[in-house]
């Protein structure tokens, strides 16, 4: 398989998806996050980018902060670009690998997943890092390239140092995805791979 990553999208800036940002930095890669638009702005303050991307700017520092330390360097902080889904989503174009970290309800990941599908450049790898949705209700609905290109990968927290990677596909996933996310999970990203036969209900490893 020829699939690299340079830039990856993460979509979601809760306490897995910045620590995911950060060890993802750690790695080496150009990191897009971004989250929802903050609520209750007024008119004045939605021309205000730094407001607007307020939410996914103070998870960072947050993350940045807490300890153990999620970055190796803290000037590693600086591969992390932030944003929001209202004005920075068409950015995901760019990206090889874009991984959804956002809240564990099936209706907000499907919606984020229509965008995703809609912007993406065919070819780029799509993840969920979902602990408890199956990952074939979430590739409901998409497009070909999408559904052949998507998975699970789902990291443990604090994500820099837990060493299992969870690698989980659904029915269309291509193998060569899946061998890939094997070796990518352990080479570059440091960690203890596991392939996830059937996801969570009847939960089995390889």
């Amino acid at each position: 398989m020829t699939k690299r990553i340079k830039k990856v999208a993460v979509l979601g800036s809760g306490v897995m998806g910045s620590g995911i940002a950060c060890h993802l930095a750690n790695s080496g890669l150009e990191v897009l996050m971004l989250d929802i638009l903050p609520p209750n702005l007024d008119d004045q303050q939605k021309s205000n980018k730094t407001l607007r991307n307020r939410i996914a700017d103070t998870s960072l520092a947050n993350a940045i902060k807490s300890k153990p330390a999620p970055l190796y360097d803290a000037a590693f902080a600086t591969r992390i670009t932030t944003g929001n889904f209202e004005d920075d989503m068409d950015k995901i174009s760019a990206c090889d690998w874009i991984i959804e970290v956002v809240v564990e309800r099936l209706d907000i990941k499907k919606l984020i997943f229509a965008q995703v599908d809609n912007l993406r450049k065919a070819g780029s790898l799509v993840t969920s890092n979902t602990s408890g949705i199956p990952i074939g209700q979430l590739a409901e609905g998409r497009s070909e390239d999408f559904k052949k290109n998507f998975c699970g990968t789902h990291f443990f927290n604090p994500a820099r140092y837990m060493a299992l990677f969870e690698v989980i596909p659904h029915a269309g996933t291509d193998a060569d995805v899946i061998d890939f996310w094997m070796h990518y999970g352990e080479v570059y990203l440091g960690k203890k791979p596991y392939y996830v036969k059937i996801h969570r209900h009847l939960l089995r490893i390889e």
